[in-house]
């Protein structure tokens, strides 16, 4: 299952060019969310390692992770929660748990919160997204999850781009690395 849904993935991928003023290729991943097979795809296939020892819960980070979060959620019989960020336009008006990011593959420092409420002691989490390039929300995550009491089983991706080394530490777990997208 996973050999035909990451061939799926590689032919639905491509790299654009956002004009003159950039100085790299953008990903286009609007092609997995079209591939019915692919949808169905993506939650077993990240849920696979995790089936022995499930979570009670998943946390995704806004925006593209709260596509990927639930299917992965429904593929292991758990519930999701989204991570929220925090970029100024509005509040959340209840008990939040925030974490800032170190810079992210833009530089950018990010806040992320998840309503008190969604994740306790007890919860057994499993932390995905669809892209990690640096792991800088994923550890922020890691945070969260430690300050409410829960605790991190590891994480999810469909595409590992960070370091070796920064996958390891996160305990990631993906699909496809950036050598395997044409």
């Amino acid at each position: 299952m996973r050999v035909e849904l990451r061939r799926r993935l590689i032919d639905a991928f491509r790299w654009t060019d956002p004009g003159p003023e950039s100085t790299h290729l953008v990903s286009d991943v609007s092609g997995w969310w079209r591939d019915p097979a692919v949808l169905a795809g993506i939650g077993p296939a990240l849920a696979e390692p995790y089936r022995a020892d499930p979570p009670t819960v998943v946390l995704a980070p806004e925006v593209a992770g709260v596509l990927v979060g639930p299917l992965v959620a429904t593929a292991l019989g758990a519930g999701f929660v989204p991570a929220h960020k925090d970029l100024g336009e509005r509040r959340i008006a209840e008990p939040t748990t925030w974490a800032r990011t170190g810079a992210d593959y833009r530089g950018r420092r990010l806040a992320l919160g998840v309503r008190d409420r969604h994740l306790g002691p007890g919860d057994r989490v499993l932390i995905v997204d669809d892209w990690v390039a640096s792991g800088a929300q994923l550890r922020a995550l890691y945070e969260v999850v430690a300050a409410r009491g829960a605790t991190a089983l590891g994480a999810a991706c469909l595409v590992a781009a960070c370091p070796p080394e920064v996958a390891a530490e996160l305990r990631l777990d993906s699909l496809l690395s950036p050598a395997d997208l044409p």
